[in-house]
């Protein structure tokens, strides 16, 4: 992911931000006391991933989802994807694997949210629908000009979105987090409809980490600099993490992302781990390249 990359970290305060008020009340009024942990990557090709497929994999989807949970899908930002192709999808992963597909462009970018998006909407619904229980939170990406003149097509979109199917929607103009009245507006919105707002963690976009939730379900979308630092602010989010389950959280849906992928299930690893560890979970390691190749030297 290149959004919010930056050529210099040296003046840039990584350190996570207090949640909001809000966020504490949003999670108590769940009253949840079972938390769904999915962590993965944004994608599973092997060019981008290098290090990660053993030798000879030829089924990259198989094996990443023997490997994690999840996947946030990102591929079908770019184009409709048929049902035939949902059922492939389905079929190649295990009965615990989640999707966490992208909304098309044609209604974030094109279309912009307006009315003439709902044909793709019906569409996009009708073929990802296929997933059936493997079928995560969808999550609405806008372009960065999206700004809060166009707040009356937002509301349009989240009243008239089918409530039964999760919803999470990341927002990218400044305005929607830094003006509070229209903060406190988008939010409310959020919260009246159980929509998840995004967070997305980046070096060179510090005011999106807004720290507020507004359903149960979390999502956040965290980007590496590809850098040592990387690992620290991934501590602090354990830490953080921790809180919302404590706090009630029902899933906490996190993507792994970097400026070069190929470190993405490197720190994937590193996280899980940490979790492990820290909140006594058993999600499953992801094993990279590497790691199988010292279990083959030690096995012969």
């Amino acid at each position: 992911m290149q959004f919010g990359k930056v050529t210099s970290l040296e003046n840039i305060d990584f350190h996570l931000p207090k949640d909001h008020p809000e966020t504490s009340f949003v999670l108590n009024k769940s009253k949840n006391t079972q938390t769904k942990f999915h962590i993965g990557c944004a994608k599973w090709n092997k060019q981008d991933l290098k290090g990660f497929y053993p030798r000879g994999i030829k089924d990259e989807l198989s094996y990443y989802a023997s490997q994690f949970n999840c996947i946030e899908l990102n591929a079908t930002f770019y184009k409709l994807y048929s049902e035939e192709q949902f059922q492939k999808w389905y079929t190649k992963t295990p009965n615990n694997f989640t999707f966490f597909p992208k909304l098309v462009q044609n209604i974030s970018h094109f279309s912009r949210l307006k009315e003439d998006s709902q044909i793709f909407v019906d569409a996009f619904l009708k073929n990802v629908l296929v997933l059936k229980e493997k079928l995560g939170v969808i999550f609405l990406q806008m372009h960065n000009n999206f700004s809060p003149t166009n707040f009356s097509d937002l509301r349009y979109f989240v009243e008239n979105w089918p409530k039964e199917i999760p919803l999470a929607i990341e927002l990218r103009h400044t305005e929607w987090f830094n003006i509070p009245s229209i903060a406190n507006e988008t939010h409310q919105l959020f919260e009246e409809n159980n929509i998840t707002s995004i967070i997305i963690d980046t070096a060179g976009r510090r005011d999106l980490l807004h720290m507020r939730l507004t359903s149960p379900k979390t999502f956040i979308r965290w980007v590496g600099a590809n850098h040592a630092t990387d690992y620290q602010r991934l501590d602090a989010w354990v830490d953080r993490v921790k809180l919302w389950k404590k706090q009630g959280a029902s899933e906490i849906n996190f993507f792994v992302h970097q400026n070069i992928e190929l470190e993405s299930p490197l720190l994937s690893q590193y996280f899980i781990k940490k979790l492990n560890k820290d909140l006594a979970l058993d999600l499953k390691v992801p094993l990279t390249q590497s790691d199988l190749e010292n279990l083959q030297q030690r096995l012969f």
